[in-house]
C-alpha cells in the first residue's frame, strides 16, 4: 500500500508552497480512501512516494486515467492567496492502494 503524490514542476512553486500543495494532496485523497484501505496502510507504514510531472497536460492525463479506476485521488487547485493565480492545477494526490494498481498509472513519473 502506498500513497502518490505528483507535483507540477513548471510551476517552480516556493519550497513552503510545494509542500503545502502536497499536503492538501495527501489529506484529501485520504479523506476519499475507505476505511479499510487506510488501516491497511497505516498498519504497513503509510509509506508517500512524491513524483513530478513536467506540466499541466502531463498531470492532467494521468487524472483521466484515475477516473476510470476506482482509485481514490484528488486534484489540487491552488486558492490563489500567495504565488499562484487562483484555480491553478498544482499536484495530484493518489491513494492509499496497492502499489500495483498505483504503479500501472505512475510507474513512468521520476521522484521529485
Amino acid at each position: 500500500m502506498k500513497q502518490v503524490i505528483i507535483i507540477r514542476s513548471d510551476l517552480k512553486m516556493g519550497k513552503g508552497k510545494l509542500a503545502a500543495q502536497a499536503c492538501h494532496a495527501s489529506i484529501e485523497s485520504y479523506k476519499r480512501t475507505t476505511p479499510d484501505k487506510v488501516k491497511k496502510w497505516e498498519k504497513e507504514g503509510s509509506k508517500k512516494i512524491i513524483l513530478k510531472v513536467e506540466n499541466l497536460e502531463e498531470l492532467m492525463e494521468i487524472y483521466d486515467k484515475l477516473k476510470k479506476t476506482k482509485i481514490p485521488h484528488y486534484l489540487v487547485r491552488d486558492a490563489g492567496h500567495t504565488q499562484l493565480p487562483p484555480g491553478t492545477i498544482t499536484a495530484l494526490g493518489i491513494g492509499p492502494e496497492d502499489d500495483e494498481k498505483i504503479d500501472k498509472i505512475t510507474k513512468h513519473l521520476k521522484l521529485l
